[in-house]
Parts: C-alpha cells; structure tokens; sequence
C-alpha cells in the first residue's frame, strides 16, 4: 500500500461518512499505513491539511517526536531534511 493510494481512498470515502465514523476510520487508516511500513513522516507530509488523519496521528507523536512540531501541532516537513551530528 502507498501513501498515494491511501490518500485517494480517503478523500473518496470521508465525505460520505459522519464525523464520528470518520474520526475512527481515520485512526484505522493511520494504523494500516503504519502497518505497512509507511513512515509517520511521509504519512504527516502527504496528509498534512487534513484535520482528521493529523488528529489520529496524534497517537505516533511520541514515537516520532521529531516530526512533530508542538507549536502548531502539526507535522514537521523539514524535520526529516535536518542531520542529526
């Protein structure tokens, strides 16, 4: 599975779904792309102006804290493009 496909699906399928329903199957959808090996990086670039998928990946933040920037609450882009020396 990519990113891209996941994206697409997601866009396709959450208008047509409430807000709790979307809310879980937002969660769902951050839990099977992290399955499948999809970094929580490239998931936070790719899904990053949608308030749902950012929610859900709340629960990695811990995990990948260096992507996320606590003062917007958001994921980082440039995080991934700094060294660490």
């Amino acid at each position: 599975m990519s990113v891209y496909l996941a994206k697409e699906i997601w866009n396709e399928v959450k208008s047509h779904l409430s807000t709790p329903d979307r809310v879980e199957l937002a969660e769902s959808l951050v839990t099977i792309m992290i399955d499948h090996d999809i970094t929580v990086a490239d998931i936070g670039e790719e899904f990053k102006s949608d308030a749902d998928i950012q929610s859900a990946l709340t629960q990695y933040a811990d995990d990948s804290s260096d992507c996320w920037d606590s003062d917007d609450g958001g994921w980082d882009s440039d995080a991934d493009d700094e060294e660490e020396y």
